[in-house]
């Protein structure tokens, strides 16, 4: 009877959406715990606090893989780890710089440099609300949700959840709608998950994540519904089709285009690169 109350217990921890959420308590509640320590704290001290919450939630998702889902973590190999973040931050640059750059040309928005701007404080401030974003939210997303449902269902009903999922999550930030949910879900949740099955590892979606809202934090254009004072004042002009309106880039058709554009050549050569190392239709490791 312990044998098999134990292997019930050992098979209920190893369920892939038992460890899923397990995990992605966890992430939180470091998260929201660093959050309340910072309080009122600015500048180098809150960056160092919200390193600190990042490093914590890569703990934790380390702990749950080795010890709940009981699997290897190759996706957080310290191998090539800065290597992949900088190829990914400048995959995102450039989606976020071509995708801005295609909104002013069409004169939705109008950027001027704002001369009483401290450079340094909203250099600290971009860095850290872009590092805590894109850690947190990949290793609950695309690496917690991806891996509990790609082990479950799939690759490619573990890449559609998480895009669902991670649109439907930002249906609460200022100026959501509809059609900025279903943009994120494109243009954010497909495009990470096509970086992570094309470099099978987080760190470089980790990257092309924080360029992301960094770069759209310095701009001064809204992150995803977060207002953001940045090196340059924005003057909005336009369809909310084409400026995004209130929610900000995110909330344009372009960016939406661009990474399409992106994200389909990535599915494409993960694919190509599963099929010549593995039986087809899969195309990353199991």
């Amino acid at each position: 009877m312990k044998n098999t109350s134990a292997h019930k217990a050992n098979s209920f921890l190893r369920f892939p959406l038992t460890w899923m959420v397990a995990g992605t308590i966890g992430i939180i509640l470091v998260d929201v715990l660093f959050r309340l320590l910072a309080g009122d704290v600015k500048g180098i001290s809150s960056l160092l606090l919200t390193l600190t919450a990042s490093i914590g939630g890569i703990l934790v998702y380390w702990l749950t893989m080795k010890h709940l889902a009981r699997r290897s973590i190759s996706e957080l190999s310290r191998q090539r780890a800065g290597v992949e973040a900088g190829k990914g931050f400048l995959i995102g640059a450039i989606f976020i710089l071509v995708s801005t750059l295609m909104i002013v040309i069409l004169g939705g928005y109008s950027l001027q440099w704002a001369p009483a701007a401290d450079t340094n404080l909203i250099l600290l401030a971009s860095i850290e609300s872009a590092l805590s974003a894109a850690i947190i939210e990949e290793l609950i997303f695309r690496g917690l949700m991806f891996q509990a449902i790609r082990q479950w269902l799939g690759n490619w009903p573990a890449l559609a959840v998480t895009s669902l999922f991670f649109g439907v999550a930002h249906l609460g930030n200022t100026g959501a709608t509809l059609w900025s949910a279903f943009a994120i879900t494109i243009e954010a949740g497909v495009l990470l998950g096509a970086a992570y099955l094309w470099r099978r590892n987080l760190w470089f979606a980790m990257g092309l994540h924080f360029a992301w809202n960094a770069l759209e934090a310095l701009l001064g254009i809204p992150v995803s519904g977060h207002p953001a004072t940045g090196l340059f004042t924005v003057t909005v002009s336009g369809a909310p089709l084409l400026t995004g309106g209130d929610f900000g880039l995110e909330g344009s058709i372009v960016p939406v285009m661009v990474s399409l554009l992106i994200a389909i050549p990535m599915l494409i050569a993960a694919s190509r690169n599963r099929a010549s190392s593995a039986p087809r239709n899969k195309f990353i490791d199991e």
